[in-house]
């Protein structure tokens, strides 16, 4: 029967690797494709004419020289433009000497002077481009030592994606060599090569420390086990049910979802392989004894598979929670959760019976007794004795230092995010971001969207004076970086006047220019601003203060509606109720694991005990964030997911196996040493593996996988102890029917 239900699952999810939809044909269901809707406004947009886009680069390269305003640093940067155009994938170079000319009446002088032009000409040009509203903050630093070339490519004719990075680098830096009295250095960063550095580095990061981690494990398994069958009986139901997983979730359409990349699979695997190591010692044991290999794994799956069943189930109802979350991706991760703690069940309770049952596990009980932990488990138990000795003290000190642990970390972690988090820390692209925040206020534009009713005339005052309100709420925010608007191109122009007549000279603009910030057919206009790259959590109260100003705008010019807009403030918004929504899913996760094990064991004691040992190892994750300066993240709340589904399991198996032990013993303390003595191997050995481990990827180059790997190995390593010290303790303190001798040695600690 285990064998036609193994044939059975791996057929679907080859089904599902191969041809997903399947599942839609057979019923009758069909895939909807969204198309997104040109941003472009048909009525204010001429077929000749295209609207100045300061953040509509492909790639940006940042150049630093103190030497840009002369003769040799003109010619210079004239020189790697030109060599950049020459590109075949790139369509255009927008820079200092392209920026349209704001009086259109003027003479086209270029911001830039001429390599031939006079040394007071070059120092005119630095004072005037200071000054220019485009200049500063926009293609150029104050300090003119900092200055963008924005890149916009022809993606039919790139070959490589070296091409939209490296290739810039290296054609820039050759055109520049070739004048020897100026010194300038380029990065390269924007969009696509920030996109592509992040995506090579999760890849080789993904599948480098994967497959070291992998060979820790193994080689801890092959040092602790002594023996080969075993750890690859072990490791197989872990790799079936991962591949089961990835595959049958693509029916869903699941795969391209970011938590299940890669959270999923490292969820479902630790929480497989812990089982496993339960049921494969076990086995062992019961083979060890005497029994046949068969009986043996019989007798298994009797022991330890009530408690694989609590622990797939607690999981997946309570991660299952995640599928009311706001945001479709948690929702997802949530229901793919379920499927995949579900199917590793599957794979735990019968491959590795029947591996075991088979021919190759004839000796999989060689080394039972050469083993490091079960040959050192005796010396060990004098811990639960230590423990039951004293655990009227151990019980409070569990639960104190668990709340207070708690309460440190809810009242101090915050939500955050921030882009350059999941770059290199030494990548061209990461360095790229910290000088633009440093020179230029930020990578990123934002804006303050202004819509008005056909009531307001698109010659209307009124438009610049709200326009003014917004310019000044920018101001004031220190982190805000270089606001531009109509009010600033026509503030540039000569003259001066009341609103009405500035807003005459609105003609005087060039198309292009007119275009970018203010649409008067559609009844719009915006003012954009640079987002420095630290944080959603600084930024937070900045973006709730503006939000706070444009409602006060709506009330005093009521024919207008004013809207922030911009990836920033996209991840204020929603990256924000992300994290919140998985925060809200860990508790629910725990509340409901606390039902489940009061109905399972059949005691609201039990339940109230298992919470403990289940919290600490968060808490002292989270405490831990909090000491080293961390802020909640996706990738810190995606680690807790992970951890608390460890902790869990090991709370789960020691519990199981003591309450099996209460039903023989009356002595309470004997019960809880018995149950060590049962579990105690799988827990410390699963606890080593693991941490060998998540320490290996401690050397990546990934910042997102340290913080994770670090809470993985400290939340893994403080489960151990919260089982092995205070849920022994709590166990003898508190859970009724305690023996008269039990209670005579608590009475006297």
């Amino acid at each position: 029967m285990s064998a036609v239900v193994l044939l059975l699952i791996t057929t679907i999810a080859i089904v599902g690797y191969r041809s997903p939809q399947v599942f839609s044909r057979l019923f009758g269901q069909e895939v909807l494709e969204t198309q997104t809707a040109s941003s472009a406004d048909p009525d204010d947009s001429l077929p000749d004419i295209e609207a100045f886009d300061l953040g509509g680069a492909d790639a940006i390269i940042v150049a630093e020289s103190d030497s840009f305003f002369s003769p040799s640093g003109s010619a210079a940067m004239r020189e790697v433009v030109r060599s950049i155009e020459e590109l075949p994938h790139v369509t255009n170079v927008m820079w200092l000497d392209q920026i349209p000319i704001i009086n259109i009446f003027g003479l086209p002088e270029p911001l830039l002077p001429k390599e031939s032009a006079r040394p007071s000409r070059f120092e005119a040009a630095r004072n005037k481009a200071k000054n220019h509203p485009l200049v500063t903050g926009q293609f150029m630093s104050e300090d003119g030592e900092t200055m963008l070339l924005l890149v916009k490519f022809d993606y039919l004719m790139i070959r490589d994606d070296g091409d939209c990075d490296q290739l810039l680098d290296e054609t820039a830096t050759q055109a520049a060599a070739a004048f020897d009295d100026i010194d300038i250095n380029f990065l390269v960063t924007g969009r696509v090569p920030f996109f592509l550095t992040a995506m090579s580095s999760h890849e080789e990061n993904r599948l480098k420390y994967q497959i070291i981690a992998y060979a820790m494990i193994a080689i801890m398994s092959v040092i602790l086990f002594r023996g080969f069958t075993a750890v690859f009986i072990v490791a197989l139901a872990p790799a079936v049910g991962v591949f089961w997983t990835l595959g049958i979730i693509r029916f869903f359409e699941f795969q391209d979802n970011p938590f299940n990349d890669v959270v999923l699979p490292i969820l479902i695997s630790l929480v497989g392989f812990t089982d496993g190591v339960h049921l494969i010692v076990q086995i062992r044991r019961n083979r060890a004894s005497g029994l046949s290999a068969f009986e043996a794994a019989k007798l298994g799956v009797r022991q330890v598979g009530l408690a694989c069943a609590l622990t797939s189930l607690t999981t997946a109802i309570g991660f299952g929670s995640l599928s009311l979350a706001h945001h479709q991706f948690v929702r997802e991760f949530g229901w793919s959760c379920v499927i995949g703690v579900s199917l590793m069940f599957m794979a735990v309770i019968t491959i590795i019976p029947l591996a075991c049952a088979s021919r190759l596990g004839n000796r999989v009980h060689v080394g039972h007794d050469k083993g490091l932990i079960d040959a050192n488990l005796n010396r060990i138990s004098g811990i639960i004795d230590a423990v039951l000795k004293r655990s009227r003290v151990l019980s409070i000190v569990g639960i104190v230092t668990t709340i207070a642990l708690l309460l440190i970390s809810v009242l101090s972690l915050r939500p955050d995010e921030r882009q350059a988090n999941i770059l290199p820390d030494n990548s061209d692209a990461a360095i790229a971001v910290k000088k633009m925040d440093e020179a230029l206020g930020g990578l990123e534009y934002a804006s303050v969207d202004i819509y008005w009713t056909h009531r307001v005339k698109p010659d209307s005052p009124e438009i610049l004076d709200a326009i003014r309100s917004i310019d000044e709420s920018l101001a004031a925010e220190e982190l805000i970086g270089y606001p531009i608007s109509i009010r600033s191109l026509l503030d540039a122009l000569p003259g001066e006047g009341n609103d009405q007549e500035r807003m005459s000279m609105l003609e005087l603009l060039p198309p292009p220019l007119k275009l970018a910030f203010f649409k008067p057919k559609s009844r719009s206009a915006k003012v954009t601003f640079r987002v420095r790259d630290l944080g959603i959590a600084r930024y937070g109260p900045v973006f709730e203060r503006l939000q706070k100003d444009l409602d006060k705008l709506d009330e005093v010019h009521p024919n207008f509606n004013f809207f922030m807009n911009g990836p920033a403030v996209w991840r204020w918004r929603n990256l924000y109720q992300i994290v919140v929504d998985l925060v809200a899913s860990l508790g629910a996760a725990s509340f409901i694991i606390f039902i489940v094990l009061s109905i399972a064991y059949r005691s609201l004691r039990i339940g109230l005990i298992s919470i403990i040992p289940n919290m600490f190892p968060l808490a002292v994750a989270g405490t831990y964030l909090v000491l080293t300066g961390q802020n909640l993240e996706i990738v810190t709340v995606c680690a807790f997911t992970c951890c608390l589904g460890i902790a869990v399991d090991d709370t789960i198996h020691f519990l199981t196996r003591y309450c099996e032990e209460r039903e023989k013993e009356t002595d309470e303390g004997v019960a809880i040493r018995k149950a060590f003595t049962g579990v105690g191997t799988a827990l410390i050995m699963t606890t080593i593996v693991l941490v060998a481990g998540f320490l290996t990827v401690q050397w990546s180059d990934s910042r997102e996988h340290r913080i994770f790997a670090s809470m993985g190995a400290i939340t893994v390593s403080m489960a151990l102890f919260g089982d092995l010290i205070f849920l022994p303790a709590i166990l003898a303190r508190f859970n009724r029917g305690a023996s008269k001798s039990t209670a005579d040695t608590n009475a006297n600690d």
